[in-house]
């Protein structure tokens, strides 16, 4: 089951790379007025963008960090993805069960060193969106 569902996502997510503008606002929220019987996740969107001789250190650091991320309390997922037009993009999509999730996530040590550690790969500032998603 996760299979199937899996490259549909994989595939959307690319397209999605693919297709987005080129210089869209650093940072977003998108959120909507939750129905009475619906549960609120989030999502965060993180593009990043590395310069080409950076690449490989970059996956191989980011390693860590997703898997310390994958075994959060309130983590449905955290994946990284490389466009292959382009390695040097990369979009972090996060899916989480709420904000105490995520402010959690944020107070994580592994989490506030990952930044630091790759500063000097950046080739452009990192385009950060949250999204409330509504689930019925």
């Amino acid at each position: 089951m996760k299979t199937r569902l899996f490259l549909p996502f994989v595939l959307l997510t690319l397209s999605i790379v693919a297709c987005a503008p080129k210089n869209p606002a650093p940072v977003e929220v998108v959120t909507a007025a939750p129905e009475a019987d619906s549960v609120t996740k989030k999502i965060i969107t993180a593009r990043v963008y590395i310069k080409p001789e950076n690449v490989s250190d970059f996956i191989v650091a980011a390693r860590p960090l997703i898997d310390s991320s994958n075994a959060e309390p309130g983590c449905e997922s955290y994946m990284l993805f490389q466009n292959p037009y382009d390695k040097t993009k990369f979009i972090f999509v996060e899916v989480w069960k709420d904000q105490i999730a995520i402010d959690n996530h944020f107070s994580m040590s592994y989490f506030k060193a990952f930044g630091p550690k790759v500063s000097t790969w950046i080739s452009q500032p990192t385009e950060l969106k949250i999204f409330d998603v509504l689930m019925n």
